[in-house]
Order: C-alpha cells, then sequence, then structure tokens
C-alpha cells in the first residue's frame, strides 16, 4: 500500500506532521596532549620518568667532564700544577678567597699608592655556594669550589635540555647540550671554580619557567641570577621581553608577570648599593671594574680595533684564533634571528653579545665571557638534529675534541687569564 501524501495527511488529521528530531552530530575525538613531564601527577612512573628525561644530560656531562680532564692532564708538562689547580686558576682563587674569608672593606691600592681591583668586582652568588658545601661536606676551599661549579654545571645541562626539548625537539636538545658542555671553545670554564656554570642553570630555569608561565619561579630564578654575574642583565631583559608577550597575548593586566619582571630588576643594583655603601663613591664598583681589569664601556671600538690589527697581521695563534670563532660566534647568532626562535631566548643571547663586545676587557676573556649565550648553539644544533646519525657523531665526536683541546691549550699553555 502506497504511503500517504502530504495533502491526505492535512485532510486526515487537520495539522502538519511533526518534523522528524534528529541528534546533533558528533564532535570529533579530541587530539590527546602530550604530557608535560614537569606537571605530570606523581606516581609508579614518576621515577622512571625522570630518569628517562635526565639521562642525556647526566651522559653528556659524564662524557665530557672525562674529556676535559684527560686532555688536560695529557697537557700539563712534567711537574706542572695538578689538574685540580688548573681547575682552581685564575678567578676561581679568588672566588675561593671571597668565600672563605669574605669581601674587602674598601678599595685596594699597589704599594705605589695606585689603586688597583679587587674581590668585591666579583658578584657574591657563587661564593656562597662554595661556602654551603664547605659547610656541608667539610672539605678544603678549594675542592669545594670545584664541587659547586660541578653541581651547578649537572643543573645546566638538566635545564637546558629540558628548554630545547620544549622549544625544538628532544634530538636537538640532546645534541644542544653536547655543543654546549664540550665543543664552545672555552666550555671547560662550566668544570672550573668559575661562576658560568650557576649563572647559566639560573639563567635556563628562567626561560624555562617563563615558557610554562611559572612566572614567580622565573622572577626568583632572575633574582639569584642577577646576584651571580653582572650580565644578568640580560636575563631580566628575556624575562620582561616573555612578560609583556604574556601580557599582549592576555589583553589584561595580570600582576604574575609584572612581579616577576620587577623582582628580576633588583638584585644586580642591590649589589653594585652594597658596594657603594661599603666603599664610599656611588660608582665604586665600576671603578674597581676598570682599575683591575680595564673594563670600560666603549661601544665595541676595542674589539674592532683587536679584529682589524689581528686578521690584518696573522700574528699569534691565540689571537687569530679567538678573532676567527668570534666572528663565527656572531655569524651563528645571525642565523639564529629567524621566526622560530623564541624571542626571549634571543634577547639573551644578544643582550649578552652586546655587553660582551661592547667593552674594553681583555680579548682573550670574551669566548668564555659568551659561552652562556645560547643562541649560538641553535643553527647548528637544529642542522645536526636533520642531519644522518654518522654525520651527526662524527660532527660532535670532531667538535667535541677541538672544543675541549682549545680549552686545555687556553689552560696550560696561554700565559694569560682567560
Amino acid at each position: 500500500m502506497p504511503s500517504p501524501s502530504l495533502h491526505d495527511h492535512v485532510r486526515l488529521t487537520g495539522r502538519l506532521p511533526a518534523p522528524a528530531i534528529t541528534a546533533p552530530p558528533a564532535a570529533p575525538p579530541a587530539a590527546p596532549r602530550r604530557a608535560d613531564p614537569a606537571r605530570t601527577p606523581l606516581g609508579p612512573a614518576a621515577p622512571r620518568r625522570a630518569w628517562y628525561a635526565a639521562r642525556p644530560a647526566l651522559a653528556v656531562y659524564t662524557a665530557a667532564l672525562v674529556l676535559h680532564l684527560v686532555l688536560l692532564s695529557a697537557m700539563i708538562p712534567p711537574h706542572g700544577p695538578a689538574v685540580s689547580d688548573r681547575l682552581q686558576a685564575w678567578d676561581g682563587r679568588l672566588y675561593t678567597q671571597i668565600a672563605a674569608e669574605g669581601y674587602p672593606h674598601g678599595f685596594t691600592y699597589t704599594p705605589d699608592g695606585e689603586l688597583t681591583g679587587n674581590n668585591l668586582a666579583f658578584f657574591p652568588l657563587y661564593p656562597l655556594a662554595v661556602r654551603a658545601v664547605h659547610a656541608v661536606t667539610g672539605l678544603g676551599w678549594g675542592t669545594a669550589a670545584i664541587v659547586a661549579a660541578q653541581l651547578a654545571t649537572i643543573a645546566a645541562l638538566l635545564i637546558v635540555h629540558r628548554l630545547l626539548a620544549r622549544l625544538y625537539t628532544r634530538r636537538t636538545a640532546t645534541v644542544g647540550i653536547v655543543l654546549l658542555a664540550a665543543a664552545q671553545p672555552m666550555s671547560i670554564t662550566f668544570f672550573m671554580a668559575y661562576s658560568e656554570s650557576l649563572f647559566l642553570a639560573l639563567a635556563a630555569a628562567t626561560l624555562l619557567a617563563a615558557h610554562r608561565r611559572a612566572w614567580l619561579t622565573a622572577g626568583c630564578c632572575a633574582f639569584l641570577t642577577g646576584l651571580t654575574r653582572p650580565v644578568g642583565v640580560a636575563v631580566v631583559a628575556a624575562l620582561a621581553l616573555a612578560a609583556l608577550i604574556q601580557l599582549r597575548r592576555e589583553r589584561r593586566l595580570s600582576w604574575r608577570p609584572i612581579a616577576a619582571a620587577l623582582l628580576a630588576c633588583t638584585s644586580t643594583p642591590g649589589y653594585l648599593w652594597w658596594v657603594a655603601e661599603r666603599v664610599g663613591p656611588v660608582d665604586a664598583w665600576f671603578t674597581i671594574q676598570e682599575a683591575g681589569w680595564g673594563t670600560h664601556w666603549d661601544r665595541g671600538s676595542s674589539l674592532w680595533q683587536f679584529l682589524t690589527e689581528t686578521l690584518h697581521s696573522g700574528e699569534g695563534w691565540v689571537p687569530v684564533s679567538v678573532a676567527v670563532l668570534l666572528l663565527a660566534h656572531l655569524l651563528a647568532a645571525l642565523l639564529a634571528c629567524r621566526r622560530t626562535t623564541w624571542p626571549p631566548l634571543l634577547v639573551h643571547g644578544a643582550v649578552i653579545i652586546v655587553l660582551t663586545l661592547g667593552q674594553s676587557n681583555y680579548y682573550h676573556c670574551k669566548l668564555r665571557l659568551l659561552t652562556p649565550a645560547l643562541i649560538f648553539l641553535i643553527p647548528t644544533a637544529t642542522a645536526l638534529a636533520r642531519a644522518r646519525p654518522a654525520t651527526r657523531a662524527l660532527v660532535l665526536a670532531a667538535s667535541a675534541l677541538f672544543g675541549c683541546w682549545y680549552g686545555a691549550y687556553m689552560l696550560t699553555t696561554w700565559h694569560y687569564a682567560i
């Protein structure tokens, strides 16, 4: 029997048929979110996840430390100073002296009455870390200074690996910390009684916390960074930019990013004020720096003079190598200026470059001062991460041998401070 038409239905019932009710289309299943190990709830698998996250950094630290020490031991002449003495050379002894005896109470003068530098030029956080290691372990001051640097280096590699894995890939992060700990020409500094390793750990922690929007953690880390080295202003600038990006994204005033940036701005001026109160003149710290190390802002004129004279004459292995390596650093920084580079990371590296190259300090110190600027690593790390495994392994092995050898050479053969 044929179905009744709409006209027949209206004639028989006197009303239109009810519309059919259809269910709305089901929403597509949400894509699974990749878990952040730092925010994953603790459970039975937490130690395994922590080990998986820490394994590359610990392996790189161990291999880099062994390679540095082997080459350093091989290059120390017979009856020369011990390896531990080399790891405490120059500024390392001054940091150890601060930890053991504290700071002087005023300016220091030569026997002829000429003003000279003193330990007030060095920021206090690393000596405090040395003092803490000495108090906890009972080790001698020199050994405690080396141990404090090792602990800071391990922390730095762990945090830098986590940061680069978050910004890029896990493979890029692993390649990056190999370049950082072994291939950089003065990467041996991270294993010495110097403050670079502690500065790097705190700077990377600031950047990682800012990227995760943990603003108060970022502010506290940046505050501590400003008590580690005067170039802590680079971390302040990076954190301020990250906070500004967050405020523009939210389009409202949020107190946490602002508070983090303000807190970061207080530590370095606080130490400079403390030095001024201890010594007298407002510019006491700058006076000490220039009297002891000839450091003042000259807009890069001394660097330009060094580069032009050295590359023109070609005399001296160390000056020529430093000049070529500085130009290579600048080229790597320019290659890193891409849209894919996180702006705060770029600003952090750029400020370190400007402050290091724009001052009139010793030219052979500049490679060491540039080591915490992670921006140099990005182009090479991303390129090697895409390369074939054999190519990647060969390039990393060769660059690590060169970097470790160069640092050992500067510690054992070069006659001046690094």
